[in-house]
């Protein structure tokens, strides 16, 4: 596959809103680790083989194990995460996947028994801004480095 074009040079400004978007998210208090498996999780959920490539590569800069990175397009399926992770994992699916039938309720009060306001705050956040760039390396075919 080849890159259709590079849409930083084509739109600048949007790209560097973008770009400043991550940058605030590098700096929320979520865990790191979770934060990578987040944006893996909807990565893969969005096919998106250029950000599956990156954030895999990331989380395991952050720290993450092999066995949990594997696993995560099964999470609830493995003993390998936390049910904190767990409610994370769910709420980030079901943004992704926002077309379906929303972030229901129960999934929404599961995350409140695990972070605060402000975190569930920033796990959306770190969903949405996840989806952007998935989307835009999609649209765009940008190819995944090795």
């Amino acid at each position: 596959m080849k890159e259709r074009m590079n849409i930083d040079a084509a739109e600048p400004g949007v790209y560097k809103a973008m770009n400043a978007a991550e940058k605030q998210i590098s700096t929320f208090t979520i865990d790191k680790k979770l934060a990578e498996l987040i944006k893996l999780r909807t990565s893969q959920l969005n096919g998106c083989g250029y950000c599956v490539n990156l954030h895999s590569l990331d989380a395991r800069k952050a720290g993450e194990t092999e066995q949990r990175v594997f696993a995560i397009s099964a999470w609830w399926e493995t003993p390998f995460f936390t049910e904190a992770e767990r409610a994370a994992l769910k709420l980030a699916e079901e943004i992704t996947r926002i077309y379906e039938a929303g972030l229901r309720e129960e999934t929404f009060q599961n995350a409140r028994k695990y972070f605060s306001e402000q975190e569930i705050a920033q796990l959306i956040f770190i969903t949405t801004v996840t989806n952007s760039w998935n989307r835009i390396a999609i649209s765009m075919h940008m190819v995944a480095g090795s």
